[in-house]
């Protein structure tokens, strides 16, 4: 196989890589009724002036599946990390007890579920959609390298390949977490 060729498909499948790896830490972050610290992960807290990734100042652990507890570093950011999980907008009731900051994370109704199986769905097509750029990309420059004809169509066949592979990782990723989060 040609050395241009073969650069082509492997920045494809790079590509597709990437966009399921940007899927699967979508869906970490749309919660399937149990505690993780991943739901956290968006929270940002001013940590003396500047925006800090929550992760950074603090321990946040799930001693069981319906709460999260935050651990500040320093007792003196109690307060900002309640505040700025307050601004994260997730919806939690953060309470604190002098030490730590506990959120009872509520059990999901039925209706919610089928919002964040929803939001799942639109983040599986959104990963599709890159994947299926990445083939259009990878075909145009199949299409422009020196290459014979023949060589050409067969990278084609191999793009195509590949990117059916890709969409059915997508799909089986969907459906194991539109499981999880229907499951009560």
């Amino acid at each position: 196989m040609d050395e241009d060729i073969k650069f082509i498909i492997d920045t494809a499948k790079e590509s597709m890589n990437a966009s399921i790896k940007h899927l699967e830490k979508q869906l970490t972050n749309i919660r399937a009724g149990k505690a993780s610290p991943a739901m956290l992960g968006s929270v940002m807290v001013d940590y003396y002036g500047s925006q800090t990734p929550l992760s950074q100042v603090a321990n946040v652990n799930t001693p069981d599946g319906r709460t999260i507890t935050v651990q500040p570093w320093e007792k003196s950011m109690l307060q900002e990390i309640e505040r700025g999980i307050m601004l994260a907008n997730l919806g939690f009731n953060p309470m604190n007890n002098g030490n730590t900051i506990i959120i009872n994370v509520p059990p999901l109704t039925e209706e919610r579920r089928k919002d964040l199986a929803k939001q799942a769905k639109s983040e599986s097509e959104d990963a599709k959609i890159a994947v299926r750029n990445a083939r259009k990309d990878a075909n145009n420059d199949i299409k422009n390298s020196e290459v014979s004809e023949d060589l050409q169509k067969n990278a084609v066949i191999d793009i195509q390949s590949l990117t059916d592979s890709f969409i059915k990782k997508i799909d089986s990723i969907l459906e194991v977490k539109e499981k999880e989060i229907m499951t009560v």
